[in-house]
């Protein structure tokens, strides 16, 4: 499985096409609208997501709720788009002297303006943020909830959630099961399942929206019910710990990422971070703790999933960091753009989204590529043999 996305921030649409989706799999546009209007929720977000109300169009690959095995075409317009047709337009303009609109020359720090203007030979970034903006995430998320829908089939549930930020952490994470985290999480304004935290995170984001400044974060990605044997030890390119790695960092301000207890495992001694194997007739073979996060090997135990992904603060700031202007060379303000003071609970929707993708893909490869059926009866014999090994 894999998909390629299009489109600009301000363009007409972004589109996404997915290939490799078995046949079979009951699909809606509901199923992907849920996940989208998720994206644009969390407390901190900017005027964008007053004017956007994400939907999807299903243009190919599904038939009656089903789908085929072909391609899948999403489709999310852009509502603002009316405001941009001449901003953006594709047609040349009629008199080549005619100044462009929304020109922007001066690069903001901490964005991609003014290395992605170097590498094309943009001299007006426009061309640059409009490509490179967390807009692009929206078919991201689209394509993650398709994913979703092949692991919810085959028994396998994926939640994410906001365990800090601006230095802020959550410490009540003792809850009893996904279902619990995602209905409480879900009514979070931060998506934080402390509610101690939830109130001191809001008034971290409100201190910096004062200030003119934004804070960054931590979301975590958990997934239960991914049998043991995903991935491989094989070859580097096919572990998948590091293809979710390489997924977690892919997303606009991610810049880190840990499996479990992570980065805090270069602290303790090898008998305080390896996980003890048991067996019982009832469950085979399990761990007695998941500090290793569900990997071994580059292969998935059969323990839960748990992945965490460092966003950084964004950087559009109402506060703008100084720049130089690529025409006068001159240094300037940077360049302002609509933003949020702070994205981190909708980061962790997308976190989530590109977690399943990976997840979703390595069980189709494995298990057999072409229909649901199949995949489904592969996946549960897999377990069954793992279970009496």
């Amino acid at each position: 499985m894999r998909y390629l996305t299009a489109g600009e921030s301000h363009g007409p649409q972004l589109t996404t096409i997915l290939e490799g989706v078995p046949a079979g799999l009951t699909l809606l546009a509901e199923h992907i609208n849920i996940d989208l209007a998720r994206r644009q929720k969390g407390y901190g977000r900017g005027r964008r997501m007053q004017i956007e109300k994400d939907e999807v169009k299903i243009l190919s690959g599904v038939r009656h709720g089903k789908t085929l095995g072909s391609p899948i075409t999403l489709v999310v317009e852009n509502r603002d788009w009316k405001h941009w047709t001449n901003i953006m337009g594709i047609e040349p303009l009629e008199d080549e002297t005619e100044e462009v609109k929304r020109k922007v020359t001066r690069p903001r720090p901490g964005h991609a303006d003014l290395n992605g203007a170097i590498k094309y030979g943009h001299r007006d970034m426009r061309n640059v943020l409009e490509r490179s903006s967390a807009r692009e995430t929206t078919v991201r998320v689209a394509a993650g909830a398709v994913a979703k829908r092949i692991l919810a089939e085959l028994g396998i549930q994926v939640a994410s959630h906001v365990v800090e930020i601006g230095g802020v952490k959550a410490e009540k994470l003792d809850y009893a099961s996904l279902k619990e985290l995602q209905e409480v999480t879900e009514q979070s304004p931060v998506r934080c399942f402390d509610p101690v935290a939830e109130k001191k995170m809001i008034e971290a984001i409100d201190m910096a929206k004062q200030k003119g400044d934004s804070i960054g974060g931590i979301v975590e990605v958990v997934v239960e019910g991914v049998p043991a044997g995903v991935g491989s030890y094989v070859h580097y390119d096919r572990k998948l710990d590091a293809k979710i790695a390489a997924a977690i960092v892919s997303i606009n301000a991610f810049k880190g990422v840990e499996f479990g207890i992570g980065f805090e495992a270069a602290r303790r001694f090898g008998s305080e971070v390896h996980d003890e194997i048991i067996w019982s007739k009832e469950t085979g073979y399990t761990r007695k703790t998941n500090r290793l996060g569900g990997f071994e090997g580059g292969m998935t135990t059969g323990m839960p999933i748990v992945v965490r992904g460092v966003m950084k603060p964004i950087p559009t700031l109402y506060k703008p960091l100084m720049s130089v202007d690529i025409e006068t060379k001159e240094p300037f303000a940077a360049s302002i753009e609509r933003s949020d003071s702070c994205a981190v609970p909708a980061a962790s929707v997308v976190a989530e989204a590109v977690v399943a993708w990976e997840i979703a893909a390595a069980i189709v490869s494995q298990f057999g590529q072409d229909r649901m059926d199949l995949i489904a009866e592969n996946v549960e014999k897999m377990r069954q043999y793992a279970k009496e090994f």
